[in-house]
């Protein structure tokens, strides 16, 4: 299950209701969607056939057309290439959805002046509307697979802020007590950070 933070006031939110109404008072959804469907190693086919009814009801709530199964893992091509376009604050044209089938990755959200971050895992549904400025890289074991839909898969392109708050945070998740944590926490300078 996710975990909420908001390291500038060093405070972690834990429990489904309790997400889903913080992200949501951020315009963030959140849901946790069962994982029973299918084995965590078959196809992207089998993936998106077992979830049809969930993928069908989120292209008609957002507007999505299309959706697919990401899956990277630390063999991934140019998976560090991959990554350094979403580490860096940025905005897209449309939502980004994802909804959480194998490993673990964090969402910075910077909402307000605020920055929260939000690590996912298994079983986690996470929409960013467009146009919230945000960024996301992978855990420390560098593996996530997920569905993703698109309302035009064209305006995925992320537009970046260049304003530098992202260098401003531990880009690695640490576990739930230190992920996300700023660059001033003595644990993440000690971290190297």
């Amino acid at each position: 299950m996710a975990v909420l933070r908001f390291p500038d006031t060093d405070t972690r939110i834990d429990g489904e209701p309790e997400i889903r109404a913080a992200l949501g008072e951020m315009g963030i959804d959140y849901e946790r969607w069962s994982l029973d469907r299918v084995p965590a190693d078959c196809s992207a086919g089998e993936v998106l056939t077992a979830y049809a009814d969930e993928i069908a009801a989120m292209k008609q709530r957002g507007g999505y057309v299309t959706a697919d199964v990401i899956d990277v893992n630390p063999e991934t091509p140019n998976l560090d290439a991959m990554l350094a376009k979403f580490d860096k604050e940025h905005t897209h044209d449309e939502d980004e959805v994802r909804f959480i089938l194998v490993g673990r990755g964090i969402f910075f959200l910077h909402i307000g002046g605020r920055v929260a971050s939000v690590e996912v895992g298994p079983g986690d549904m996470l929409r960013v509307p467009r146009g919230i400025t945000h960024w996301f890289t992978l855990c420390e074991d560098r593996r996530i697979r997920a569905i993703r839909w698109f309302q035009d898969t064209a305006g995925w392109t992320p537009h970046y802020t260049d304003s530098g708050v992202d260098r401003g945070y531990q880009p690695l998740c640490f576990g739930p007590v230190y992920m996300g944590a700023r660059v001033e926490n003595p644990f993440a300078k000690s971290l190297g950070a």
